[in-house]
Formats: structure tokens, C-alpha cells, sequence
């Protein structure tokens, strides 16, 4: 199980209007914010998603495209569903529309969205 993420992106305020958009369906809410001058010296300001000391955290910088690949737990095939229309409404780009993935499991139903930085 993972505790946290942390991905790179270029716009702060575009990403972080992007995923509030994308993960409300989920139940993702933007919940916390950490001001980098309390951590070491040169520590980012994060921007925290989650719930439960599970936490989807974005940071400014240079982002890699690609260089992450993040699931977002769904509880239905709606909720897939309403996750990839809310993010494309929000600015993703289509990277898989909504539909099963049987190579990975038989019931497995997943959505793939780039965010604006791929």
C-alpha cells in the first residue's frame, strides 16, 4: 500500500484546478497544503489530495512527462467513468477512454487521462 505521491508540474495553479476537477467523482478532495519552510531547507510547497495519511501531493518544478503513472481507486464503472469526463473537462488529454482491461485482471475497468503535463 502506498503512503504517498509526488508528482512534478510546471503550473501549480493549473494543476491543482485540473485535479480538484478530475478526483472530485472520487472522492479525492484537496485537503492539505505543506509550506515548504517547514521542512529542510529548500523543501517544496506541496499541495495534498487524500484523506487517511494517503496523500497525492503536487509540487512545483520541471515536470518529466511520463514519468509517473498514478491509479486512482474507483468504486464503479460510473465512477470511472465520471473521473475521465471531469478531467477531460478540465483539461487532460485522452490517453484511454473508459473500458475494461482484462489483460491486467477480469474485472479490472480503468480510465487513462494525461494531465497537462503528460
Amino acid at each position: 500500500m502506498l503512503d504517498h505521491v509526488f508528482i512534478t508540474v510546471t503550473d501549480l495553479k493549473r494543476s491543482i484546478a485540473l485535479y480538484e476537477t478530475a478526483l472530485k467523482p472520487l472522492a479525492i478532495l484537496h485537503e492539505v497544503d505543506y509550506d515548504g519552510k517547514d521542512g529542510q531547507e529548500g523543501h517544496s510547497d506541496l499541495k495534498g489530495f487524500g484523506c487517511n495519511n494517503r496523500i497525492f501531493w503536487l509540487r512545483q518544478g520541471q515536470a518529466n512527462a511520463k514519468a509517473a503513472h498514478v491509479g486512482f481507486v474507483a468504486q464503479s464503472e460510473d465512477e470511472v467513468k465520471a473521473f475521465y469526463d471531469a478531467a477531460i473537462a478540465a483539461g487532460a488529454t485522452d490517453n484511454r477512454k473508459p473500458g475494461p482491461r482484462a489483460y491486467y485482471d477480469p474485472r479490472y475497468y480503468a480510465a487513462n487521462v494525461f494531465d497537462p503535463d503528460g
